[in-house]
Parts: structure tokens; C-alpha cells; sequence
């Protein structure tokens, strides 16, 4: 068990005693708080989270509860301090007190605590509002709506330097000059505008503009950046058809083959610059990608007898060309392979084709890149398959054939290293797949900025077309995105089309627009942010994908206070003995006080402490809210007069907010702006809200304070308009609409004397709201009425009436009695219909067995006579004579 290090040293006539962390104390977990008030000259100090400064005391000077002795005894003698220790320790650092010289050390070293505690360096990402800060560049990083007053004695009547730091408003109202406000603001440049424009044939265009600019952000202070972008006519286009040579492209490739000039010419029509190159692959020439047959390696066919050619990786056939007849000769050159898996190899040819650009033959122009398979890919971590476990290192690996050299040695590329490849090198992939595999590129597609997929026949017959609509797709759709942002640095766009589609404010790392057309300019609001300073300036990369053009933005910061009145030694600061800088004296060694008039020797003189202290003599030095210098109260924190008696942050609020945002806070009383009163400022002098529709204040039914209706007894509502007995518009107008409509209702007999004020005019319009009232005369008709004006005493009704509605009761009943009998007669016509089809049924079925009798009608061999016939053997010997 680590026992408590007591660390003893002097200062002057002081002994200081320094505590460790109180969990090394006491192990057992923290300890209740202690439940008797500490005595005006205790201090129970916090231990920091770090290190104490070396000149900062630490003073425990009550005794310990009762609490450390019984966890002693809980944890079975594991605590540190035993109770006979902690008594002896707290008497003898009573009688160390006693010893102290006086108690004016003890309250500057406390107040000195207090200031190196009171200000924190803020967050700037986090919302809030201007907080005071000891320095002109503390200041302007703690809050964007800072300034700081530089006026000199800006802070004479024994406010802190902190209260320098404050809103401009707050800052003028106090008295500071406007020019002796520093109050630095981000600033953007334009350094290189071109104008937008078409160019020669697509050449030589600008599509983005402005070109260079240097921005200087303030941290927590965001700046827009308007960036323009042009579709120029006839960009120039560099394409590279890059295929899956594998054995089931076999009917693929002869399309391929008479593609070049097809292709030219489509392309011709949109841009007059356009060049052409090929390139293929297959997989990796290793087990199980590529059987290593020798025989195989060499002809990787099913039959011996077609034109194949050997596995590889990636082969480069031709660079970058406008020549047609190039293209069909040496794809016509081109035949099939083989390989054994399904998944091709098509990422590793991708990533050489974006790496080698010198190579492939890229210009700085619209770069397209048509990938045609029929299978799905091989990606990073199925090399391992084949023993390849190196990652792909992002460089050019082709030799002199074309080939890719190294495809044994490294595995697959992940999609990140391609989409990031692709993207680095601006080239914008066409994926032309087999609906087969159509879903896998489509999502694919969603992980590579400004890529597209196609469907592809199954011989290849529509990658013309296919080509066409896609260049048709990625040149209106203008993306704009940027280079990885420095720490601290936040970004946002708004994307303004030119039409209904338009994002606010994105909080994605890019803008973008769609369909936009040739001549059509867009714009894209950019908004930077800093939450923190950079060491350095850093140099920001915008770009329009698939476009060569750039906007390359210089970041600075503001971080720190360019006041012109730096002078070192200056005579303000007591004639040399500080430099001034901000309106603040930086005080020289061994020199202390504001204007650094006083020296350390005189700190504790009591002449100069008397100055700090009430005329009682008694309480704490500047009032416990601050630190005495030189005879003077140096206050902390947003407290302020001779003795720091006043606070300025401890006025009431209102939802939480200081004076309700409306006045300003002096001394505990708030100072409210004009048209505000109230405690917290939280009343509005404005009547606006409590006027009725007649013009009265709250209907007459109660005052207007706060800008809000207090309702007498008995009534209720915003304006003090209902009450619990009160009729509604309706109920109050109903019998005059009646009476004056209809002559019928309570008032038909003195209609003219009870609605003199009254004019009711009958309408044939539709009910359109609920703003009509509904009623029913004696005789129970329903009729609507709306109130179309009550002001100035007179009211005008607008009366609906009733329709008149026919008796359908005998309609009713015969159509219900007729309805029954026709029910009744047809059931009865249903049932008889249906014994008739039956028996017809049963009948034709007896005609047709009587048709298949076999047998003759007058004899019948199912019949059996009854009749049995007995032959006596002895009556005809007894007929026959003797012999």
C-alpha cells in the first residue's frame, strides 16, 4: 500500500504542506461530504486533475471526520491515515497557522488560486455566448462574438483585465471608443478571377471561376465562398476501353473489333477533341484463379482448335489515340483466354489504368474509363487464396509489353484504393455489365464519386449507345468536392442549380448538380468553419469531377490580436516597468499590480492590504472575489467595484438567459433596454398582443402587462374574450339571423327594435370553412349564417337558407315493399329454374344409357324363371316294354 508523501517546504515565514490525490488517502472510494460548515478561515482545496503549480499551496486546516477513521477500520487496516496520525497531523497544522505571520499571505495566495482557476480555454465548436478572458487573444478564441477593449484604464475603477472581453454592443454601452475596439473578423480575397467562357472548340475553357482566393477564418466564425461553374460546348475527352478477355467475352470481342469507328464518330458529335485507347485483362496467373497446367498456362481454351491466348493479368494494348483505324487493329489483334473462377480480375486492371498515366497516355481533359464484363471481381483479401498476402502499393507496374508486371506478388486493390485511385487521377469509370451482375456494379457504383453503370447486351451491340447515354449522364452532373481538410476545419454546401433542385447546406463532403446543360451556370455555396488553429496555412483543392480545372484556396487563421499600440517598456506601465500591449501591462519579474506599480516585497504590507478590506476590518480580502494588488482590489470572474462587492452575473434570468438578453447586468440589478422592464428584463412595453379585434385592450375584461392579457375574475382566453356564461358569436347573432332572414324565432315580433344594429343579407354561396355558424328554425330546418363584420357597433350577417327538401317517406316505403316482392319472385323463379335444369339433367342421362343397350328387347338376361323342372329317370323305364 502507497503511503501519503508529506511534502514540506517554505516560502518565506510560510510553511506549505502539500496533499497527494485524495483517492491515495482513502482507497476505500470517496467520502461523504462533511456535514459541519467550515469555519471563515478553513479551505478545503480541490485537488487538480493535474500537477499543482510549484508556488501554489495546498492548506487543510480542519479536522478530519470521523468517516476516514471508520473506513480505516472497514478496510482492515488499509487506509492510509489512522486516526491518531490524523489528529496529531491536524493539531500540528493548527499550531503551523498559529506560527504564520498573518493571514494576508494565506488570502493572496487563495485568490491567486481562484484567478488561475477562472478562466478555461473554451471549445469554440460549442454554441453559447461571449465570456470574459484574461488576454486580447484568449479573448477571440473563446467565442466569435467577441471583442476586446485595448483603451488604456479602460479597467480603473477595479474591475478585472478579463472584463476588457465582452460583445461589441456591451463594450460601447460601457464606455469604449470604437476605434479602441480589436475585434479581428475572417476576411476573404479574390486573387485570380477568370472570366467564364466557352474557349476554341471546348479548348482553353474556363468552367470554374474564381480561380485562386485566400480566405482567413476566425475560429467559430464561418465564411462563404461563392464558387461558379460554366458547362462549356465540345470539352475534349480522353476514352479507354478497358475488357474482360475472358472466355465467355469470346462473342463480345467481334463486336469490339469494328467498335473504333463507330465510336469516334458518336463521340465527334459532342466534342471535337476525342482519343481512344484499349486495354484488357483476365485474372491472376496463379492457383485458383489461372489452372498452371503448363499446357494451360500456354492455351487456356476448352478446344485446342480456336485462337486463344494466354492468361494474364492486365495488358495495356493501346494508348490514348484519335486514330480509328488503330484502335481495329490492334483490338483485332486481341483473342480470348481463360481462367478457372468466376470473378475476374478487373479491379487490379482499373488501378494500373489510373496509376500509369504517362503510360495510358491521359490528358488534362475529361477523362472516361468503359469497364465490360459479364462476372463480378476479385477484391483485397482474396489474393490470399493464391498465397498473396502483400497489399497492393498504389504505384505503376507495367513493363515493356504492357503487362502488369508484379499481379503474382501483390493482392487485389480494396474498392476504397480504387475509388481513391480513380478519383485522385479525375477519371470517371463507365461500368458496361450483363444484367447478371447488373445489382453487384450498381452498389459499386454508390462507393465511386461520379461513376455510372449500364446494362450490356450479351454480345456487346449496344456499348455504343451504352457509352453515349452515359457520357450524356456524367457531363450534366457537375459534382463539386475537395481535397482532405485539416484538423478542425468544417465545410458545408449549398448547391444552387438554376432550378428547383437546390440543397441547403449539406453536411456532406461535396455539392452537386444534375442535367445541367451546355452554357448553363452553376453556383455553390461553400462555408468554412474553424474550431481550432492550424500551426500553418494550409492550401485547400477544389475541383468539378472529371473536369481539369481547380480552385485552390489559401487558409489562414486569426488567432491571436494585431494591436497597434505594442510598446515595450512602455511609461504607462509605471514609467518602464512593463511592456503594454492590448491596453494591458505585462509586468516586468518581480513587478505586480495592474499598472505594474508595486513590487513582490510590498505584497503583503498592511498599509497597502487595509485597501483591500471593508472599514470593519473584517471578511476576506476583496470581498473573497478577488485578489489585492498594490492596495487595489484586481477582481475576478465578472465581479467589480473597490472592493468586488458587485457582481455582474448575478442578476435574475429569464428562460435562462441573463437580463432575458434584453439589458445588461451591473451589480446584481438588471439595466433593461428601452421598450423592456422588469426584474430579468422580461417584460415588453408593447401592447400589440393584448389588442382585440374591436380595438380594446383585452375586450375590456383585463390589463395588458408584459405585452400579455391578465384576465379579471370570470374570464379567460388570450384576450379575455370567454367566460364561463358568455354566449359565442354564434349563439350571440342566431335569433337576428333568424328573425331577420326568415321572420320566424323568438324575435319574429320585434325583429327591427331587438336587431337594430343588425343587417342580415340572404346568400346562395357554398359553406367553404367552418367559420359558418350552424342553427335550426322552430320548424327544425337547418340553416347557416356567417358573421361578416362586427366593428363599429354594427354587425353583418350573411344568411344561407335552407333547402328545401321533398317527402320521399311513400317513395321510401313502396320502393322498400316493391324491393321485397321482386327478392321474393326471384328467388322463387331461381329455384324453379334450377329444379328444371336438374330434371332436364337427370332425363338426358336416361336417354343416353337407353341408347347403349346391347341386348334385344323382348329377352332379357338378367331374368330368372321361378319355374323348376324335375326329370324322374325311372318314369320312362317303366313306359318301355318288356323284353
Amino acid at each position: 500500500m502507497t503511503q501519503p508523501v508529506h511534502n514540506w517546504r517554505s516560502t518565506g515565514d510560510l510553511l506549505c504542506f502539500f496533499l497527494p490525490d485524495p483517492s491515495i488517502i482513502n482507497p476505500l472510494g470517496p467520502v461523504p461530504p462533511l456535514s459541519a460548515p467550515p469555519s471563515p478561515r478553513s479551505v478545503t482545496p480541490t485537488t487538480p486533475k493535474t500537477s499543482p503549480h510549484p508556488g501554489v499551496c495546498h492548506f487543510l486546516l480542519r479536522s478530519l471526520p470521523d468517516q476516514y477513521t471508520k473506513a480505516a477500520t472497514a478496510s482492515g487496516g488499509r487506509a492510509a491515515l489512522h486516526a491518531p496520525a490524523m489528529v496529531a497531523l491536524s493539531v500540528g497544522l493548527l499550531f503551523l497557522l498559529a506560527l504564520s505571520r498573518s493571514e494576508s499571505e494565506l488570502d493572496a495566495k487563495i485568490s491567486s488560486i481562484g484567478e488561475a482557476a477562472e478562466w478555461v480555454d473554451p471549445d469554440v465548436s460549442l454554441p453559447g455566448s461571449c465570456q470574459p478572458a484574461p488576454s486580447c487573444q484568449k479573448c477571440i478564441l473563446s467565442h466569435p462574438s467577441c471583442a476586446w477593449c485595448k483603451q488604456l484604464n479602460f479597467t480603473a475603477s477595479g474591475k478585472a483585465e478579463a472584463q476588457r472581453c465582452a460583445r461589441r454592443e456591451e463594450l460601447l454601452a460601457q464606455g469604449c471608443p470604437p476605434g479602441m475596439l480589436e475585434e479581428p473578423r475572417g476576411r476573404l480575397e479574390v486573387l485570380q478571377d477568370e472570366p467564364l467562357s466557352q474557349g476554341a472548340r471546348g479548348e482553353a475553357a474556363t468552367q470554374l471561376a474564381p480561380q485562386r482566393v485566400r480566405l482567413t477564418l476566425r475560429p467559430g466564425e464561418p465564411q462563404q465562398l461563392l464558387v461558379r461553374f460554366l458547362r462549356a460546348e465540345g470539352y475534349p475527352v480522353d476514352l479507354y476501353y478497358l475488357m474482360d478477355l475472358s472466355y465467355s467475352m469470346k462473342d463480345d470481342l467481334e463486336h469490339v473489333r469494328q467498335l473504333g469507328q463507330a465510336l469516334l464518330v458518336r463521340l465527334q458529335e459532342v466534342t471535337h477533341s476525342v482519343r481512344i485507347g484499349f486495354g484488357s485483362f483476365v485474372d491472376k496467373t496463379v492457383l485458383p484463379f489461372v489452372s498452371t497446367v503448363p499446357a494451360k498456362l500456354r492455351h487456356p481454351c476448352p478446344t485446342r482448335l480456336e485462337r486463344c491466348q494466354a492468361p494474364f493479368s492486365f495488358h495495356h494494348v493501346l494508348s490514348l489515340t484519335g486514330d480509328a483505324k488503330a484502335f481495329e487493329r490492334e483490338v483485332g489483334r486481341q483473342s480470348v483466354s481463360g481462367n478457372l473462377d468466376s470473378p475476374e480480375g478487373g479491379f487490379d486492371a482499373i488501378l494500373q489504368a489510373a496509376l500509369c498515366q504517362e503510360e495510358i497516355g491521359w490528358r488534362n481533359v475529361s477523362r472516361l474509363l468503359v469497364f465490360t464484363s459479364d462476372d463480378t471481381f476479385h477484391t483485397a483479401g482474396d489474393g490470399k487464396l493464391g498465397g498473396i498476402f502483400m497489399p497492393s502499393d498504389g504505384h505503376c507496374h507495367l513493363d515493356s509489353n504492357g503487362l502488369y508486371s508484379r499481379s503474382p506478388e501483390f493482392d487485389y486493390p480494396s474498392v476504397g484504393q480504387v475509388a481513391q485511385a480513380l478519383s485522385a487521377a479525375n477519371i470517371q469509370p463507365i461500368f458496361a455489365v450483363t444484367r447478371a451482375t447488373l445489382p453487384v456494379y450498381q452498389e459499386l457504383s454508390k462507393l465511386i464519386p461520379k461513376s455510372v453503370v449500364g446494362e450490356l447486351s450479351e454480345n456487346s451491340s449496344n456499348v455504343v449507345q451504352l457509352i453515349m447515354d452515359a457520357y450524356d449522364s456524367l457531363s450534366s452532373t457537375v459534382t463539386l468536392e475537395h481535397s482532405p481538410l485539416p484538423t478542425g476545419i468544417h465545410i458545408s454546401y449549398e448547391s444552387q442549380c438554376g432550378g428547383p433542385e437546390k440543397r441547403q447546406g449539406e453536411a456532406a463532403d461535396r455539392g452537386q448538380c444534375n442535367r445541367v446543360r451546355i452554357n448553363q451556370m452553376v453556383n455553390f455555396l461553400v462555408t468554412l468553419q474553424a474550431t481550432s488553429c492550424l500551426s500553418e496555412p494550409h492550401l485547400l483543392k477544389f475541383r468539378a469531377l472529371g473536369f481539369s480545372e481547380e480552385l485552390t484556396v489559401e487558409l489562414n487563421m486569426l488567432c491571436d490580436c494585431n494591436c497597434s499600440d505594442t510598446q515595450p517598456w512602455a511609461p504607462h506601465c509605471s514609467d518602464g516597468q512593463g511592456h503594454l500591449q492590448c491596453g494591458v501591462c505585462s509586468c516586468a519579474p518581480g513587478r505586480l499590480g495592474r499598472l505594474c506599480e508595486c513590487s513582490e516585497a510590498e505584497l503583503s504590507s498592511p498599509d497597502l492590504e487595509s485597501g483591500c478590506r471593508d472599514p470593519s476590518g473584517t471578511g476576506p480580502l476583496c470581498s473573497g472575489k478577488g485578489r489585492c494588488q498594490c492596495g487595489r482590489c484586481s477582481c475576478s470572474g465578472q465581479s467589480s467595484g473597490r472592493l468586488c462587492e458587485c457582481d455582474d452575473a448575478s442578476c435574475e434570468r429569464h428562460k435562462g438567459i441573463l437580463c432575458g438578453g434584453f439589458g445588461r447586468c451591473q451589480c446584481g440589478v438588471c439595466h433593461c433596454h428601452a421598450n423592456r422592464t422588469g426584474r430579468a428584463c422580461e417584460c415588453s412595453e408593447d401592447m400589440d398582443s393584448c389588442v382585440s379585434p374591436e380595438g380594446g385592450l383585452c375586450s375590456g375584461h383585463g390589463n395588458c402587462r408584459c405585452n400579455r392579457c391578465q384576465c379579471f375574475d370570470g374570464y379567460y382566453g388570450v384576450l379575455c374574450d370567454q367566460c364561463p356564461d358568455c354566449k359565442t358569436s354564434c349563439e350571440a347573432h342566431r335569433d337576428c339571423a333568424e328573425c331577420g332572414a326568415f321572420g320566424t324565432g323568438p324575435l319574429a315580433i320585434n325583429c327591427s327594435m331587438a336587431c337594430v344594429y343588425t343587417n342580415v343579407t340572404l346568400t346562395l354561396a357554398p359553406i367553404m370553412d367552418d367559420g359558418w355558424c350552424k342553427a335550426r328554425t322552430l320548424d327544425n330546418q337547418l340553416f347557416f349564417f356567417l358573421v361578416v363584420d362586427e366593428a363599429g357597433g354594427r354587425v353583418l350577417l350573411r344568411v344561407r337558407p335552407p333547402e328545401k327538401r321533398r317527402d320521399h317517406t311513400q317513395a321510401i316505403v313502396l320502393g322498400c315493399v316493391g324491393g321485397i316482392v321482386v327478392v321474393g319472385l326471384g328467388l322463387v323463379l331461381a329455384y324453379r329454374l334450377s329444379v328444371e335444369i336438374y330434371d332436364r339433367r337427370e332425363y338426358r342421362r336416361f336417354e343416353k344409357e337407353q341408347q347403349q343397350l346391347n341386348w334385344k328387347q323382348d329377352s332379357n338376361p338378367l331374368y330368372k324363371t321361378a319355374i323348376t323342372t324335375t326329370i324322374n329317370p325311372h318314369f320312362q323305364e317303366a313306359e318301355s316294354p318288356s323284353l
